[in-house]
């Protein structure tokens, strides 16, 4: 749902991988965004309204995003899609940070657009903590990028997780993912995604934040 440069870009790219695509928008000019050869459904209406999902397909989707320019229409539609068409994989764009954290409870995946980008720019500037970058439904797991003393360069992602009790996902590493292997060592400059228990969030960041202790001989 909506056509702006989000929603294109988002349709666009599912489409170049192989995915069956609709979008919907109330503004039918929107849809000249879109490349001539684009394949998916173009639905003119309101993205929370039953007939212009339907017309959409939404009974047989398998993921739906929200991502107009209004919070409420957002809301609206990925509650409706949510609730009322069963749809599990639903992501809604809220500006307002505070809706965003409450909608999130309810299992409903937020992109808080304001303080997603400034945590990022944030993030590449400075050691600013753990960052939360996915909750599960119920909230209890989190995958999460964690600050690392560099202390802990050289050390294994298994040292790691031996040390947190987190499950180690991927590395970021000179700007490409990577899923490290047990024996694989922090290097200078990687990021480290960690699947973490929600409320320990905090006590991993603090032993992250110090040195190691040092290897026995």
């Amino acid at each position: 749902m909506g056509a702006g440069r989000v929603g294109t870009t988002l349709a666009v790219a599912l489409t170049s991988r192989g995915h069956s695509v609709a979008i919907i928008d109330q503004n039918p000019d929107a849809f000249r965004r879109l490349p001539e050869d684009f394949e998916g459904r173009r639905v003119t209406g309101m993205g929370f309204d039953r007939d212009a999902l339907t017309q959409a397909g939404i009974e047989d989707a398998y993921a739906f995003a929200a991502v107009s320019s209004g919070d409420n229409s957002n809301i609206i539609a990925a509650r409706v899609v949510r609730e009322t068409f069963g749809v599990d994989n639903v992501v809604a764009r809220i500006y307002d940070p505070g809706r965003a954290e409450i909608y999130q409870r309810l299992g409903i995946t937020t992109v808080a657009t304001v303080r997603w980008t400034a945590d990022q720019v944030l993030r590449r500037m400075m050691s600013t903590g753990a960052n939360s970058e996915y909750r599960d439904a119920s909230g209890r797991v989190s995958l999460s990028e964690l600050d690392v003393d560099p202390g802990w360069l050289g050390r294994s992602v298994a040292e790691v997780e031996a040390a947190t009790g987190v499950r180690v996902a991927f590395l970021s590493r000179f700007g490409d993912g990577l899923i490290p292997s047990a024996e694989d060592v922090l290097q200078e400059h990687d990021l480290l995604h960690a699947l973490v228990y929600s409320e320990e969030i905090d006590t991993v960041q603090r032993i992250l934040n110090r040195r190691p202790p040092a290897e026995e001989a």
